[in-house]
């Protein structure tokens, strides 16, 4: 299937969030390194490309949040295409893994020839400061609070609920400075709009829902038929519009004219696929990305 004939424009960029971008450029020359959370569904699609120039080359740590909805042989080879000499990869389900004592020695890895030239110079090392930063809904709060052990970001599973910056100290080796989760104004690939809209990165209420969902059952099709035929007890076809359909009477989503209720089933399958009801799926290859980080 050619992707791009699945194409929807979708742009979201609260006035908030250019003044986190300014705030973070503003910030960035206080910390020795960032950790960059990505949803592990959508690796590529969950970076910001602003943050190569915000970054301005300090070494990077990516976490890829929610593995256990993302499938594990593609999460693997995720790793293994985003890891280089300056960037280490690390993926986790945050709020069931023991995350601590792994981004600890992965933040001291990256910034071990720092360390180790301050000691030459007889510096007393201070603690490592990282800024966390990743798009909205990614889990960097749920992040944040587990490695504090108690919550000081607001964390819900939602986009756009953290506003501010906030420094969090972890112990005296890992210093984080929080922020909100960024968009960037354009999605120079369409496609990129579609994976966050399927992963619930972008506010539902600002989406052509329906076409996002129509995008989701034509790969699901093509990719996993079995897990809608388990699912729903259907006959999967080709045609989008008419799975919908398939889904709508099994479940009784009917008006009082008997004729299919096309928002409540959009709505009920969007609910079921991000609550991993149809099993873990990573909307995103990595086979179909050319670009490394």
């Amino acid at each position: 299937m050619d992707n791009r004939q699945n194409q929807i424009n979708i742009n979201w960029y609260p006035g908030h969030m250019t003044k986190a971008k300014r705030e973070m450029q503003e910030k960035l020359r206080m910390v020795d390194m960032v950790i960059e959370l990505r949803d592990a569904r959508i690796p590529n699609a969950s970076r910001n490309p602003m943050l190569d120039e915000l970054c301005q080359g300090k070494p990077r740590l990516i976490i890829l949040s929610k593995k256990d909805k993302a499938e594990l042989e593609q999460t693997t080879q995720w790793i293994h295409h985003l890891s280089n000499e300056q960037t280490q990869v690390l993926a986790f389900d945050i709020p069931k893994d023991g995350i601590t004592k792994p981004v600890i020695q992965a933040a001291q890895s990256i910034m071990k020839e720092k360390i180790e030239r301050q000691k030459r110079r007889g510096i007393r090392p201070r603690a490592i400061r990282a800024m966390v930063v990743g798009v909205p809904n990614v889990g960097k709060s749920t992040f944040i609070n587990k490695l504090v052990k108690r919550r000081i970001a607001q964390a819900a599973d939602r986009p756009g609920v953290t506003r501010s910056l906030q420094w969090a100290r972890i112990n005296n080796q890992l210093e984080l400075l929080d922020t909100p989760g960024v968009l960037w104004p354009k999605f120079e690939d369409p496609m990129v709009g579609m994976y966050l809209a399927a992963c619930g990165s972008i506010k539902d209420d600002v989406l052509p829902l329906e076409d996002v969902v129509y995008w989701m059952l034509k790969e699901l099709y093509e990719r996993k038929p079995q897990v809608l035929a388990e699912r729903y007890q259907i006959d999967p076809c080709s045609d989008p519009h008419e799975l919908l359909a398939r889904i709508a009477r099994v479940r009784g989503y009917l008006t009082g004219q008997g004729e299919i209720d096309e928002k409540r089933t959009i709505t009920a399958f969007l609910k079921e696929v991000r609550q991993d009801k149809l099993g873990r799926i990573t909307w995103e290859r990595v086979n179909g990305n050319s670009e490394s980080i």
